[in-house]
């Protein structure tokens, strides 16, 4: 037996005398080695290199580890993603509360611009000679909701739906639109807000309100507030009637009511908003709603 080193790698091996002078891949490396000494006269046989040893037996070891790991992996994301969700929803619905109460302040601060120019709030509607609704506020105060342009477009001698101002439908204004509202897409044509009308209340039909009429002070009476289902078209003079209320947050399309958990905003007469919860009684509601009852207002809604 011949002992040899590869000059490549450094290993050590034994060959069989009668390869001795003959060259071929080092077992090892793979490199091309010489086997020292003469070859014997009758060897003509070429280097044989020892076969590679055997894969290591910690091989599908490691692959299971892996697939474990995969498997582990595959378990814990759609875990993670459940426990996440909810707070991922929730962030985007207070993102869009909080956009229907800047949309309220806006409208709150054009009926104050309003009332400053004419001494009073605008009327719920403008009646035609027979005394139908015509036109609603949601059009008398687009010019304070820097929608000028579109209000010279609007024609006061037909009605709301004419030929002309039903070409305007598309043209609603953002602050008219609650992005929790699903009926009130950006490209539609219901509003989320509405006055609240009747009797008593600041909408009296088409008879405007002075501050002077409002005894209950304008941090206690209702103006506006979000309606959700009542199929209403921004440019219709039709509101909620609290003659026709269930009197209760979110009790139905007749009603104050949205898409937001646990209540609905609104804006009062001095133009603050306030998130009135469904748990409000119907005596505490109709209270906000009129503007010179003189009922009690006591704790919070």
């Amino acid at each position: 037996m011949i002992q040899f080193t590869c000059p490549h790698c450094g290993s050590q091996t034994n060959v069989d005398d009668r390869f001795a002078g003959a060259s071929g891949p080092c077992r090892t490396c793979g490199a091309t080695v010489t086997i020292p000494g003469t070859p014997p006269a009758s060897s003509g046989q070429p280097f044989a290199p020892v076969p590679p040893p055997p894969r290591s037996s910690k091989t599908p070891v490691l692959l299971i580890a892996l697939g474990c790991a995969g498997f582990a992996l595959l378990m814990v994301v759609p875990m993670l993603i459940a426990l996440l969700l909810p707070a991922v929803q929730a962030a985007r619905e207070a993102a869009r509360r909080s956009q229907c109460n800047n949309n309220l302040k806006q409208i709150g601060l054009a009926m104050q611009m309003y009332a400053d120019n004419y001494n009073s709030f605008p009327p719920a509607y403008i009646a035609d000679e027979n005394g139908r609704p015509m036109h609603s506020w949601r059009v008398l105060i687009l010019p304070y909701l820097e929608q000028s342009s579109l209000y010279d477009r609007y024609n006061f001698d037909e009605p709301w739906d004419g030929p002309n101002n039903s070409q305007l439908a598309s043209l609603m204004p953002a602050a008219y639109r609650c992005p929790s509202d699903p009926a009130a897409s950006p490209t539609g044509t219901m509003t989320s807000y509405a006055a609240i009308t009747g009797p008593g209340t600041l909408f009296d039909a088409d008879i405007p309100s002075s501050f002077a009429t409002i005894r209950d002070g304008t941090s206690l009476t209702l103006m506006v507030a979000e309606t959700d289902g009542a199929d209403i078209h921004w440019m219709e003079p039709r509101d909620l009637d609290m003659n026709q209320m269930t009197l209760q947050v979110n009790g139905g399309p007749t009603d104050i009511s949205s898409s937001h958990p646990g209540g609905a905003v609104a804006v009062f007469a001095d133009g603050h908003t306030t998130f009135l919860r469904d748990s409000i009684t119907a005596e505490m509601l109709r209270a906000l709603m009129t503007k010179n009852g003189g009922e009690p207002i006591n704790g919070d809604f």
